[in-house]
């Protein structure tokens, strides 16, 4: 019997954890590289390497991978899986073996590089996602791609839904991943089509940014879904106020009303669109904290006022 391959996972947190127990409950993983997360789940992951006699490591800045070739070295993996890593690895880390670097990343490629995908896919309106494993080189996202593992993205999916569907997701397939290298002799793979390439950069405000004159109340929900609850929220101006609208939908109804103010208050805030229509807004986060529209309401009696006089 062919003896079991050893895998080292990098990653940035959370978001590998049910990977990291579908390869630690087959004995696929060797070691664990965690870069750039909180305390608690630097401790955790230690713990649970130290207990499972597991290689284990921190690399808390792009400084520290000055080390990660050494260390690597020492351990002597057969693959080296990377999930969210957030440090670029250098040449002299990937000089340790051609095609043993596999990145699992959260978009489908080579359409969506980037730090961010989810948001990106999310913000497009895109219907469908992936997860794309390919092979690493000095560049982000780029390298030869095995395969695009196919996702749909439901209506009511947000941020946070998605990530949470992509990590289940991530875990099958890195476990199918480490089945291919265990049992095959070659693992197929393809350059990326550079001509469908795009890069994005990581969101900054104007990405997040509700503009009310130029977009539509599909791309405005899709927005504020793309930043739920990462962001907390899709950043707007309303009435001439800084806010946040962390959840609403599509109120399919036309206004009279100049676009990006309130038409209505019921349950939610009904805010007119340039496409006439208005999306309800449910809940929204101000500088008096995360509340309901109701709760907003209350706080500024002199809109209702208008919205009784119209």
């Amino acid at each position: 019997m062919e003896k079991q391959k050893k895998i080292l996972v990098l990653c940035g947190g959370k978001f590998a954890f049910q990977t990291l127990q579908l390869l630690a409950y087959e004995k696929f993983i060797c070691g664990i590289g965690i870069g750039k997360s909180n305390d608690t789940i630097i401790e955790a992951l230690e713990k649970e390497s130290e207990n499972n006699n597991i290689g284990f490591k921190s690399f808390p800045n792009k400084k520290s991978i000055t080390e990660m070739r050494s260390w690597i070295d020492i351990i002597q993996p057969d693959y080296i899986f990377c999930i969210s890593f957030p440090f670029l690895l250098p040449e002299t880390v990937l000089s340790y073996g051609e095609n043993k670097f596999i990145n699992f990343h959260s978009g489908p490629l080579p359409q969506y590089r980037g730090p961010m995908p989810i948001f990106e896919v999310l913000k497009n309106q895109e219907t469908e996602t992936a997860i794309c494993a390919h092979f690493m080189n000095a560049r982000f996202d780029e390298g030869n791609i095995i395969f695009n593992d196919p996702i749909i993205i439901e209506k009511e999916d947000t941020y946070g839904k998605l990530t949470v569907k992509l990590s289940e997701r991530i875990a099958h397939v890195a476990l199918n991943m480490a089945n291919m290298i265990q049992f095959a002799s070659i693992i197929p793979s393809q350059p990326q089509d550079e001509n469908l390439s795009y890069y994005y950069e990581k969101p900054e405000l104007a990405d997040t940014y509700i503009n009310w004159k130029r977009m539509s109340a599909h791309e405005i929900i899709s927005l504020i879904n793309a930043c739920n609850p990462w962001n907390t929220g899709a950043d707007a101006s309303l009435y001439g106020e800084q806010i946040k609208i962390i959840s609403a939908t599509l109120l399919d109804q036309p206004h009279n009303s100049q676009v990006g103010t309130i038409v209505s208050m019921t349950n939610t805030l009904n805010i007119a669109c340039e496409d006439n229509q208005q999306i309800a807004v449910e809940i929204l986060s101000t500088d008096y904290g995360i509340m309901t529209a109701q709760q907003f309401a209350v706080l500024r009696p002199t809109i209702t006022n208008d919205l009784i006089k119209m």
